[in-house]
């Protein structure tokens, strides 16, 4: 990855400041249902304004498809951001024109503006040069702390960075030097953790991790796939069949000087797929033709715990059983909160994230406890797929 300036080289004092921020948050009849991607931004908007900038955030909601959608509008987020901040935010009902002019106009240093959702315009995401000079022509410098969009090549994102001094804010930073420190030049042994439904959804995801890791965990019903293609009857057990030549190739080339796989040894396993279903744990080559796997079990998890003792960087993209349907959440619970205990005590660095497993480790009371969790979903998947992302690749320059 290549260097990317941060706040610390950007002099705003007295400027106007755009920043690319992700508000795509939760909402419910107009109120905002999950606050952490606005906790999150704060920093980054704080420091800008003690530094004496004019903060002007703009964002995408939804998927709008180019044109103005009122529910779509970023209208009620604005006093929630204003809380976060413990300072007004004027909303311009545009994100360009003379709208947004006229709110960006009036800011004082310190003070900040929220744009209309960068989506009511096709430009945006067709990358479109003209959209994207238009918003530059809002601001002086331009911060993108908006890493959950950075896989998107999108004129708020790509586009714009040309045209402006271009910096990452706090959030930004502090996820690509977290990704850096997991993945391009992590402390050895690492190993990735790696579960979920399907397979045919991480193929790029697998084949760029087993040639940098050490380990290569994998669980969830991606397990059953490669259980099925080394010849053990998964029973009823969600498994894509179709899928177990792929399976079969990775753990040839693991097997010619790739990283170890870990499958599951036993499991949890029912007859239903519903909470507190009849369980019953059997070893992985024990699954009766009608039952199903739904977890993980105990023999697994003490191995699973046994080879964490050993290494220094911990890479975890998804939940290891149904962590949604109690008690098929004790092998993922059981294991993120011993890797957050290694992590308190300095002996593993630790980053989640994508998909369920945020979702899973806020259920296991670990978030806070892991080195990083991301967010960022799709950004996130594609960083560990190993594929460069236009947001990164614009504030690095290679674009």
């Amino acid at each position: 990855m290549a260097g990317f300036p941060t706040l610390d080289a950007a002099d705003v004092a007295g400027k106007r400041v755009l920043v690319r921020a992700d508000l795509n948050v939760p909402m419910n009849d107009g109120k905002v249902t999950d606050r952490t991607r606005i906790a999150r931004l704060a920093p980054t908007l704080t420091e800008l304004a003690a530094k004496g900038a004019k903060v002007i955030v703009m964002s995408h909601f939804g998927r709008p498809k180019g044109k103005a959608d009122p529910a779509l509008s970023l209208a009620p987020i604005a006093p929630e951001l204003g809380e976060a901040l413990g300072r007004p935010v004027a909303f311009a009902g545009d994100c360009i024109g003379a709208e947004a002019e006229a709110v960006v106009a009036a800011l004082g240093d310190g003070e900040f503006a929220l744009l209309e959702n960068l989506r009511f315009h096709a430009g945006e995401e067709a990358n479109d040069a003209a959209f994207a000079a238009d918003l530059a022509s809002l601001g002086e410098v331009y911060v993108n702390d908006a890493f959950a969009a950075a896989h998107r090549a999108h004129a708020s994102i790509a586009a714009i960075a040309r045209l402006l001094p271009a910096f990452a804010g706090r959030l930004m930073e502090a996820e690509l030097d977290a990704l850096n420190k997991a993945l391009t030049a992590p402390e050895r042994p690492v190993a990735a953790v790696i579960g979920g439904a399907k397979v045919s959804t991480k193929l790029d995801l697998l084949g760029n991790l087993a040639a940098k890791v050490d380990t290569l965990v994998i669980g969830g019903a991606m397990a059953n796939t490669f259980l099925f293609a080394a010849g053990v009857d998964v029973g009823a057990s969600l498994c894509e069949r179709e899928m177990a030549p792929s399976a079969r190739a990775i753990m040839a080339d693991a097997k010619s000087g790739g990283p170890e796989i870990v499958l599951p040894t036993d499991a949890v396993i029912a007859r239903e797929f519903k909470a507190n279903a009849p369980s019953q744990t059997v070893a992985i080559d024990k699954v009766p033709a009608d039952a199903m796997i739904l977890d993980i079990g105990p023999a697994t998890v003490d191995d699973l715990i046994h080879r964490l003792l050993r290494l220094r960087t911990l890479v975890w993209n998804g939940p290891l059983g149904a962590f949604e349907l109690p008690p098929f959440d004790a092998g993922t619970t059981t294991v993120a909160r011993a890797v957050a205990e290694l992590t308190r005590a300095d002996k593993l660095l630790s980053v989640a994230g994508g998909g369920d497993i945020v979702a899973a480790l806020v259920q296991a009371g670990v978030v806070e406890d892991f080195s990083y969790v991301s967010t960022a979903g799709g950004a996130f998947l594609e960083w560990l797929e190993g594929k460069e992302l236009p947001g990164v690749a614009a504030l690095s320059g290679e674009v």
